[in-house]
């Protein structure tokens, strides 16, 4: 009887263990290659697309914004004129002392401060109140919301001479309504104190349902809870709006405030429009004459650019001095709250 013994043949010399072709090895090294250069441009995505994204406002504002205050604050230092701009003499400071010693100026810049405080109080007063009530729950609450901002999308020219008619002197409806009451007729366009409250209820129609806005999304932010547990205290209505609301409301009124301050200073279409004579005086005697409107009549009308321009620069710093203000004022109601 025989037996069979199987044994396997034995390995070739020089032969490789089966496993994946040649060409397999070279693409996945390519494709390992592939995805590196992939990470690497996906990091770098990552990293400047946020710039990239950012930069149209930077451009715009370094071309728009920051070369336009180096230039000027370069030529209030020069005397130049309109007639030729290229054309620039040192003078140093010579434009701003002489602004300075100018009545006008002073004259302008009170103005500004009056219009600015006849404006600015009563609008803030007005939009807290109207802030107030639309944030209860009224019938059609969103077309008084829309019709807050009517007047703010309004063209401030025709605003102006719609005020024009409203405050003639021989038939303009307030002296109308002033004549009913017993009131003898204002010549609103020509008396100072007049003319300052004139242009000032102009500001208050266009800018008062803006800030009462403001006002409405700031007091919808406040949490309920505080209402709730100052009604179970047995506090009303208004002691509410005393101790619970205003308090929250401190950072929005001092954004508003700061903001209408600002805008307050840079007034110029309001009464440039309103002036009878359609210049740059404001009024016969300068009455409501502001810093716009003063800074417009030496640069375009006299044509002293140099000037001009030491008058933009003297009302940006007034700007960077309310700012450190509004810093100052805020940092001090975060400690203390």
């Amino acid at each position: 009887m025989t037996t069979r013994h199987d044994t396997a043949a034995p390995p070739m010399e020089g032969g490789a263990a089966p496993g994946r072709p040649p060409g397999a090895a070279a693409g996945a090294e390519k494709e390992r290659r592939r995805r590196d250069r992939l990470s690497r441009r996906w990091q770098r995505d990552i990293r400047w697309s946020p710039y990239a994204f950012v930069s149209p406002f930077f451009l715009l504002f370094v071309a728009f914004g920051l070369f336009p205050l180096i230039y000027t604050g370069w030529a209030s230092l020069h005397q130049v004129e309109l007639t030729a701009p290229t054309d620039m003499n040192w003078v140093g400071l010579r434009n701003y002392t002489r602004i300075f010693d100018d009545d006008f100026f002073w004259n302008a810049a009170k103005n500004t401060l009056t219009i600015g405080i006849i404006s600015t109080v009563p609008q803030l007063l007005m939009a807290m109140g109207i802030a107030h009530i639309l944030n209860y729950k009224l019938r059609a609450s969103t077309f008084f919301r829309v019709a807050m901002l009517a007047p703010y999308a309004t063209s401030i020219a025709a605003a102006s001479l719609v005020f024009v008619l409203l405050f003639g002197r021989d038939y303009g409806m307030i002296n109308w309504v002033l004549d009913m009451v017993g009131i003898d007729p204002l010549d609103w366009q020509n008396d100072k104190w007049p003319s300052q409250i004139a242009v000032s209820t102009i500001i208050i129609w266009r800018w008062t349902g803006y800030n009462a806005l403001i006002y409405l999304a700031a007091m919808q932010a406040i949490p309920h809870d505080l209402y709730e547990s100052a009604a179970l205290d047995g506090a009303s209505r208004w002691q509410q709006f005393i101790h619970v609301t205003l308090p929250s409301l401190r950072p929005t009124i001092l954004f508003t405030c700061v903001v209408s301050t600002i805008g307050a200073s840079q007034v110029f279409g309001e009464p440039l429009l309103f002036d009878a004579n359609k210049g740059t005086s404001g009024g016969a005697e300068h009455q409501f004459q502001t810093l716009g409107l003063y800074l417009y009549e030496q640069g375009w009308v006299a044509q002293h650019l140099g000037r001009a321009s030491a008058i933009a620069w003297t009302m940006f710093l007034i700007l960077i001095v309310i700012g450190i203000v509004n810093y100052v004022i805020s940092r001090r109601l975060r400690a203390s709250s």
